[in-house]
């Protein structure tokens, strides 16, 4: 019986970093023929630049038209990069992205995203609220997928910056060795939950990015990319920049990171507190009974007429 597999997400796992004749390949498109030993539909939703909104306007309607044995759902790192992140606002979509695949029957491969201040080495006061945020993605990640099944892989723990040949040019998405690594965690997972997988992902042999490629890339591609979020994401992160020094300089930022990680909690709390049972119906009320009235007294009988002799 063909399995179908539908993944939804951003860059990640639309598979930049993966280069093929075509366009590009990815970790989604390397686990969907070991997803099981029969034939596997595969069907990849995502898009480079996609929000949690899009997931769920875009490309949710069209993954629960498929309905998929398996769904890919990774997101949130773009959010983070936007001035107007909300995180109760993200978190609300990722809920509702997971409910209704779940509600058509699918199981959802979710992921815990690095830090991007980490990845491209930012310092300190602009690395800091970009961390900050991006804890708050993942720990919502990781409590909705425990809440609604989901087999979740800690990708952000994975060496990416003790391994450079993980990493692509950009310094932000996986190489193609990178991609590959994400499949066979997927895989590894799910064969030890007992999922009817196929046989593993195959390693196969990939180039490591040249010397001096993250200069060239920055050159060519990585100044436009900069510049397409600047508009939006360089004005807010600024602020938030001068922010986290002055607390740094005072020695107080740690009162940023537990005022954050409180407001997470609580958005956490909300998503996954377990929906109160209706009260049950109490039994209608019994109509009042009322004794039958009583037949109306026989009349009196007329008196005799007394008789004269």
């Amino acid at each position: 019986m063909t399995v179908r597999f539908a993944a939804l997400g951003d860059s990640l796992t639309e598979g930049v970093g993966d280069p093929v004749p075509g366009g590009w390949r990815g970790w989604a498109a390397l686990l969907a023929p070991a997803l099981s030993p029969d034939p596997v539909e595969f069907r990849n939703l995502a898009s480079s630049g996609a929000l949690s909104r899009d997931l769920l306007v875009s490309q949710l309607p069209t993954a629960l038209a498929l309905r998929p044995r398996y769904a890919a759902v990774m997101v949130g790192g773009n959010d983070t990069l936007r001035a107007s992140f909300d995180l109760e606002s993200t978190a609300h979509r990722f809920a509702s992205v997971l409910s209704s695949l779940t509600a058509v029957g699918a199981l959802p491969l979710t992921a815990c995203l690095p830090d991007p201040g980490r990845l491209l080495g930012l310092p300190a006061p602009l690395a800091r609220p970009l961390a900050r945020r991006m804890r708050g993605v993942n720990a919502v990640v990781h409590a909705l997928s425990a809440h609604y099944g989901a087999v979740h892989l800690h990708l952000a723990d994975l060496p990416w910056t003790e391994h450079r040949d993980l990493l692509s040019v950009d310094r932000l998405h996986p190489s193609a060795a990178g991609h590959q690594l994400i499949a066979r965690e997927f895989h590894a997972l799910l064969a030890t939950a007992g999922h009817p997988v196929g046989a593993a992902p195959a390693r196969l042999a990939v180039a490591p990015p040249r010397r001096g490629a993250d200069l060239w890339w920055m050159a060519t591609q990585g100044t436009r990319w900069v510049a397409a979020r600047s508009t939006d994401l360089l004005p807010g992160l600024i602020a938030l920049a001068a922010l986290e020094a002055r607390h740094l300089l005072r020695g107080s930022a740690r009162r940023l990171d537990l005022a954050e990680d409180r407001a997470t909690a609580a958005v956490i709390a909300r998503l996954t507190a377990p929906v109160p049972a209706p009260a049950p119906l109490s039994p209608p009320a019994p109509s009042p009974t009322h004794s039958p009235a009583p037949d109306p007294a026989p009349d009196p009988a007329p008196a005799a007429t007394p008789t004269t002799g």
